[in-house]
């Protein structure tokens, strides 16, 4: 059970509307989830289930039809554009799928984004970017820029960016897509670690089964909204298993 008073995400009937005039289509359709403070949650379900426009929604990226989203205590469908920009550099790590670095910056400058827009100085950023980025295995990539990295390598400097100004909130999109096991695994660790310790609340989106025992919970989505919550990835995979055999 989710203890009422330890919330930091509570999304309530979201419905997200795309599309006007007779081609709506509806990427949401009422979803409801809550996500404990501390808690790494697990976000899966098929392609185009509207994982991603949730987690969108939940990080202030994006705007929705109807229902009510409280992140940290604060209603986002009430706040000004201003004030969402200030609330997500404050307080949200985003991990996008398409890693989305700065092509002229280095990793460490690109992991030291985040803390050069809270104020702190160049050189102090970018010396805790290169630690964080040695810490996962890349600090010999420091100084390369984004097109000298492979996809993993680049997924792991968007990793670090989105954890390196202690986000109070990590949201991630298919943090280990780009990664093969061993690397996926150690990533997974970090940042499991880092809710643990830390009591940060992170939100993965994943279709790699191979990562659900890290999870806390898992919540599987269809067809834009949350069908069911799991508290142990036995539990999911269970369910899983038992659809794709349904559907054979």
């Amino acid at each position: 059970m989710v203890n009422e008073q330890n919330i930091a995400v509570d999304c309530q009937n979201i419905t997200k509307i795309y599309g006007t005039d007779g081609n709506e289509v509806y990427a949401l359709n009422g979803a409801t989830l809550k996500v404990k403070v501390g808690e790494l949650l697990m976000l899966a379900g098929p392609s185009g289930c509207g994982k991603t426009t949730l987690i969108s929604i939940i990080a202030s990226i994006l705007n929705y039809n109807e229902g009510q989203c409280i992140v940290l205590g604060q209603d986002l469908q009430k706040m000004s554009k201003s004030a969402k920009i200030t609330f997500r550099a404050e307080n949200i790590g985003f991990v996008f799928q398409a890693f989305n670095l700065i092509p002229p910056l280095t990793s460490a400058e690109n992991i030291a984004v985040p803390l050069i827009i809270q104020g702190v100085d160049r050189e102090t950023a970018t010396q805790k970017a290169s630690a964080l980025l040695t810490e996962m295995g890349m600090g010999e990539k420091k100084d390369v820029l984004p097109a000298g990295l492979s996809g993993g390598q680049q997924q792991r400097v968007a990793i670090a960016r989105a954890l390196i100004h202690n986000p109070k909130l990590i949201v991630c999109d298919e943090p280990t897509s780009a990664l093969d096991s061993q690397t996926g695994q150690k990533i997974m660790k970090i940042m499991k670690k880092i809710t643990q310790e830390q009591k940060r609340t992170l939100i993965v989106v994943t279709h790699d089964i191979r990562i659900y025992p890290f999870a806390d919970r898992i919540a599987l989505m269809e067809d834009g909204l949350i069908k069911h919550v799991y508290d142990s990835y036995e539990q999911a995979l269970e369910y899983q298993t038992s659809q794709e055999e349904a559907h054979v």
